[in-house]
C-alpha cells in the first residue's frame, strides 16, 4: 500500500484485544514516518506486538496546542504522519480535533483508517434502536450533570455515554431520575479477559457494592412511546382518593389501569402519599 506525504492518517486501534486491528491499519503504521499517540507507554505495547518500530510523539489534550507548529513542520518536510489514540477510533472523546482543523487550514489531506470503536461495538449488541446520540464523557459535577441529562432525556433516541467505573453509582442515581422507563446496557472491559455486559431496566438497576474496573460504555435505550409524560399532581390526587378505600397494592393497580406510566414510579408515589398521610 502506497502512502502519501502531506497526509495525516487517522488510524483506529484495538480497545483491548490486540488482535482487533485491520490489515490496512498495520500497513499504514508500518509505513508512517511518525506516529502521534496519547501515551507512548501504551502505544509501544501495540507496536511491539506487531514488531513495528517508528518514531512516537506524545500528543494529548494537555500539549496538543503546543505541539501543532512542530507537527505542521513535519508535513512541510514531506513526512507521513499517523494519529492513534490509546484505544479505539481517534477524536471520539480523544484529542485530535485541533490537529485536524489545523491540517485543513494548511491544505493537508486527512485520511481515516476505520476500525474498532466501543461505541459501535456496544450499540451492536444492545438490542436497542440503532438511531443513537453519542455524548461522550458525562459531566463530573452534579449541577452540570443534571442540566445535561435533563436536556438529553427529552431526546427519544438511544444514547451512549462514557463514564469512569469508579463513579458508576453516582451516575446510576441520575440515570434513574432522568431515564425512568428505559433500559440500560453497561459494557465493561470490551474485548478484554473480564469483558462483561450488564443489562437491566433503569428503574430496577441497583448500585454496585464492589467497584468496577476500567472505562465503561453506557447505552440507554430509546424512549418507550407507551410511557407518557404524566401530570404528577393529577396522579397524586387519584392516589389520595383510592387510599381512603383500598390497600397500597390495589391503589397501584387501579392507577395503572388508567395511566400508561412506569409501575415503580406509581408505587413510589403511592408509598410517598401513604407515608405523608400517616406522619
Amino acid at each position: 500500500m502506497k502512502l502519501f506525504s502531506n497526509h495525516l492518517y487517522i488510524v483506529s486501534t484495538p480497545i483491548g484485544n490486540l488482535d482487533d486491528i485491520t490489515l490496512r491499519a498495520l500497513d499504514v503504521l508500518k509505513n508512517s514516518d511518525i506516529i502521534l499517540c496519547e501515551d507512548t507507554r501504551r502505544s509501544i505495547k501495540l507496536l511491539s506486538y506487531y514488531r513495528i518500530k517508528k518514531k512516537l510523539i506524545s500528543y494529548h489534550k494537555f500539549n496538543e496546542k503546543k505541539k501543532l507548529p512542530n507537527i505542521i513542520e513535519y508535513f512541510n518536510e514531506g513526512k507521513i504522519l499517523s494519529l492513534i489514540s490509546d484505544a479505539g477510533t481517534p477524536l471520539l472523546s480523544d484529542p485530535g480535533r485541533l490537529l485536524v482543523n489545523e491540517c485543513l487550514k494548511n491544505s493537508i489531506q486527512i485520511t481515516p483508517v476505520p476500525g474498532v470503536s466501543s461505541i459501535t461495538a456496544s450499540i451492536s449488541i444492545s438490542g436497542f434502536n440503532d438511531k443513537f446520540v453519542f455524548y461522550g464523557f458525562l459531566p463530573k459535577k452534579e449541577n452540570e450533570l443534571n442540566k445535561t441529562l435533563f436536556s438529553l432525556s427529552t431526546n427519544a433516541f438511544t444514547q451512549v455515554f462514557f463514564v469512569p467505573s469508579k463513579k458508576i453509582n453516582f451516575y446510576i442515581k441520575s440515570f434513574k431520575k432522568y431515564f425512568s422507563g428505559r433500559k440500560i446496557l453497561i459494557a465493561k472491559e470490551i474485548t478484554k479477559i473480564h469483558e462483561a455486559f450488564i443489562r437491566e431496566n433503569v428503574d430496577e438497576l441497583k448500585l454496585f457494592k464492589n467497584p468496577l474496573k476500567g472505562e465503561l460504555t453506557i447505552v440507554i435505550s430509546e424512549k418507550n412511546k407507551e410511557i407518557e409524560i404524566f401530570d404528577e399532581q393529577k396522579i397524586v390526587n387519584k392516589i389520595k382518593k383510592y387510599l381512603k378505600k383500598y390497600s397500597l397494592k390495589d391503589t397501584v393497580e387501579l392507577i395503572l389501569e388508567t395511566e400508561k406510566i412506569n409501575k415503580k414510579k406509581v408505587y413510589d408515589l403511592c408509598l410517598k402519599v401513604k407515608n405523608e398521610k400517616n406522619s
